[in-house]
Formats: structure tokens, sequence, C-alpha cells
């Protein structure tokens, strides 16, 4: 039986983007399964001066295209009250835990409390401040912190901001929510890992030759300007996204299925990739930016609101080794850009080649490498490619590929990433967000990288055209090493 969640979801930012188009639809999401029901309710908070009328008809816009009936989404958007808040006053908290109160009683909450930071971080700190100092954390049941990424610019900021929160918070309190963590896809890295044997046995620089990790968009930097401008690809893809999917690649086998032991396991591994010294950063990574033209659109730098001269990467690619017995020789490859042919995410986990072939192949070519591939959007599924005899009177050695996609059906009952990691905190499910000593591992091997770039200015900044692959920097990361990308963008 389907049990239902209780809790006071007080959202700081609730005017804004992020609430609107992930929060409110994902909060739905949990309201029209049965796992929010009579017991919740929301605050939003924001400068703007609404009304909880207004409130209700912004909720019920978000909602445009979800399941249920209007009537539903009625009920929903009643269960939401609007407060005009600034987070420097000290009387709107006040005011807040007036409210807050109230609502556990009317709701019969048991006290549980989730505080959502769905603003920019410099307002953190002084949030979890007022939070403390006004007594609005909950005495009775649990009070949890959602924070949003970006946290912070390197380590030092991420530190400090960290500290601050702190503050009010401690680190089983705090959620560090990282959206690609709650795609299907990376949720079944874990189950392919440990329950395949025929996997598991072979998950380690024994076998394995390379892993290729891309996140490819075909948009540019459109409405995100003004952050992107501050951010780039590295920060912005590189540090969370992607040194979390290596965590979950690469880790040992936790010693049981817990949050405790998966974020230990995580943390050693990433603590294994040693930064890398200036010389190290020239070779091992690549930094592009993309350029328009004829029906390409515009190049960055053209975009509204981004410098004329700016340097701003759109587009990484990199080599990453894990110093420890399991990884050692394994490079792992990644890349992630803007205005690329197709929108993709996936990992590619590239085996050895046969030894010692004493098979025919058509032409003399060699035995292709069987190559694990986990899709994690736009569609979703795993290919594995291996190979066979080809078909008809010939003895060749020929590819083949095995394929599972989750069809519609299927994909209709994944939750969104959203929808599945706020269900995690309101169960108190610590296990797919991140750990202040993971984030840590990543930002000292970001900084090594951002510090020669920033140092190095326009030099070594490579453009490619929109559309297309990337820098040719980027391939040629690999084939130093005689490797190609396996995705090709096709």
């Amino acid at each position: 039986m389907m049990t239902e969640e209780r809790a006071l979801f007080i959202i700081f930012g609730g005017s804004g983007d992020l609430a609107q188009r992930k929060l409110y639809p994902a909060l739905y999401g949990l309201y029209f399964q049965g796992r929010l029901a009579k017991h919740f309710a929301v605050i939003g908070t924001a400068r703007r001066p609404w009304t909880d009328d207004h409130y209700h008809e912004v909720v019920k816009q978000s909602l445009v295209g979800a399941p249920g009936s209007a009537h539903q989404k009625t009920e929903f958007a009643e269960h939401f009250y609007y407060q005009s808040h600034d987070v420097t006053d000290a009387a709107h908290y006040v005011t807040l835990q007036k409210l807050a109160s109230k609502l556990n009683l009317q709701y019969q909450l048991d006290g549980n409390r989730i505080f959502y930071m769905a603003m920019a971080p410099r307002f953190f700190a002084t949030i979890a401040e007022h939070v403390k100092s006004e007594q609005l954390l909950s005495p009775d049941g649990y009070n949890r912190l959602i924070v949003e990424k970006p946290f912070g610019r390197d380590y030092a900021s991420a530190k400090q901001l960290n500290d601050d929160i702190s503050q009010a918070f401690s680190e089983e309190q705090i959620y560090r929510i990282d959206h690609y963590l709650g795609k299907e896809m990376v949720q079944d890295i874990m189950p392919l890992r440990f329950t395949n044997p025929f996997l598991e046995n072979v998950w380690s620089n024994q076998f394995i030759d390379n892993i290729q990790i891309t996140l490819a968009e075909d948009i540019g930097v459109e409405e995100r300007a003004g952050y992107y401008e501050t951010a780039g690809a590295l920060r912005d893809m590189v540090q969370n996204h992607i040194f979390q999917i290596i965590a979950m690649l690469t880790m040992e086998k936790p010693s049981r299925y817990d949050a405790t032991a998966i974020h230990e396991a995580k943390r050693a591994v990433l603590a294994a990739i040693k930064p890398y010294t200036p010389a190290q950063v020239h070779t091992n990574f690549v930094r592009g930016q993309y350029v328009g033209g004829d029906n390409l659109g515009l190049s960055y730098r053209e975009e509204d609101n981004i410098a004329a001269d700016s340097t701003v990467e759109t587009y990484v690619a990199g080599r990453v080794d894990i110093d420890n017995d399991r990884w050692r020789g394994v490079p792992i490859y990644l890349r992630t850009g803007k205005k690329m042919p197709a929108k993709t995410s996936r990992i590619d986990i590239v085996f050895k080649p046969t030894k010692d072939n004493i098979l025919p192949t058509t032409g003399n070519a060699p035995v292709r490498a069987n190559v694990v591939t986990l899709i994690i959007e736009p569609d979703t599924g795993m290919h594995i490619t291996l190979n066979g005899k080809e078909i008809g009177v010939s003895d060749a050695v020929s590819p083949f590929t095995l394929d599972h996609a989750l069809d519609k059906d299927e994909l209709a009952k994944a939750p969104e990433a959203y929808q599945r990691l706020l269900l995690n905190i309101l169960e108190g499910n610590k296990l797919t967000f991140t750990h202040w000593d993971e984030l840590a591992a990543s930002w000292h091997f970001i900084d090594a990288v951002r510090n020669v770039w920033d140092n190095d200015k326009a030099d070594g900044l490579a453009f490619y055209p929109s559309e297309t692959m990337g820098p040719k920097q980027a391939d040629e990361l690999l084939s130093r090493d005689h490797r190609t990308w396996i995705w090709q963008g096709k």
C-alpha cells in the first residue's frame, strides 16, 4: 500500500523559473500518485506582492499538460500559500514561522519541514541564519534543507557556503540536489554493476579499455547567458553531473545499500582522482566555444548579455585518470557542449579488444571491441555491442548489438527526475544526493583546470562551428591514445 507523506515545503524563490518548471509539476506528480494527499502544504516566498489566489493560478498554469482533471489540479493548488518575503528582513521570518505553525496544525504535518533554496546562492547564508535565529526549525518533526547548484564557484566559495548553511543544518539534513542522479539510467548503474556477475567480474582495468561520458546539447546558451558567463561548461556540467556519474561508474561495491556506505565509496574513488598540474591540464583538457554562420544561428559572442570578447567555454573535453588498483591505466574521457549535432547523454564502456584472434574477419579488419552503452536521454536504455558470425555462408566475424530500450509505456511509469528526488527527500533517503566530501573532491580537481584556463585567457580556446562535434582537438585527445569517440553525432 502506498504511504502518504506529511510535510510542509517552504520554497524560497517560489515565484521563480525553477519552481514553476520543475518543482510544482514534480510535487503534483507525487500528489497524483497519492504520495502527497491531504497532509501537505507549500509556502512559496519571493519579493513579488502576490496573493494566494494569484499563486494558485501560477501553480495551475505550471501543470498544463499534466494528467488529471481540472478539479484535481485546483485541489492540489489550494495547498499552496504565498508570502511576500525579503530574505534579509528578520520580521518576515517571524511572519513565516507563524504561518508555518498554523499550517502544521491545519494539515496535521507532524512538524515535518522541508526548506528549498530555489534562489541565487548568495542568499543561502542569510536564509540559513534567519531560519535558525527566528526559530523556523521545527522542534518536533524533521527539518531538511534542499540546495540547488551551483554550489560555489570553486572550492573556497563552496566551503564557505557549506560552512554557512551548516550553522543551521547538519550534514544529515542537507540534500544537495543533482537532477542527473534522478534520471532512470543513472539510477540503473548500481543494479547493472552489482547484480550481474558477467559485468561485475569484468568491471576493472583487466578488461575495460576506456570509459566515455558524453553530455551533449543541441541548443545554445539561450536565456541562461547571465549565468553562463560566470560559469561555463566546466562548472555547469563537469564539476557536478559528470563527476557524479564517474563516481557511480567507478566506486567500489559499497559494504551495504545505504547512503552512508554509498557516499563513502563515492568519496574514496573521487579522492583517487588527483588534480592536474598546469602542464597536465594543457595535455588532457580541451575547451571550445561555438560559432554561428549561415543557417547556424548566432555565435556565442553574439548572444544577448555575452561579452564580445568572452573566453567562456561552451564545450569541454578531457581525460581523467583514477589512481587506484581497480582503474589505474583506464582513461575516462568526458565531453559536454552546446550547439552539438543532437541532444544526447550517454555512457560508453569500451572493453579491451580480443587478443590473438583466430577467426576470419571481413577484409582482415580487427575484431570490434565490446561496448556497453547506457543511454540516459533523450531515449532511455542500453546497448551491448558483441561479435558473432556474419550472416550467410561466410565464417567472418561481424559485430551485432543487443538493445534494451524503454518504450513509451515503461517511460510513463518512470518518474521525472525532480519527482523522484523530492520523494527521496520526503522519505529521508539520501542515496541520490551529493555529500560535502564528494563535492570538495570534485572542486579540487576542477579548480586546477579552471585556474590554468583563467591564466591562459584566450590562449588555447578553440572555436567550433555550431551543429558539429566540437573542436578537432577533442578528437586528437583520443587519437593520440589510438582511440576514437564511440558517439559520432548520429
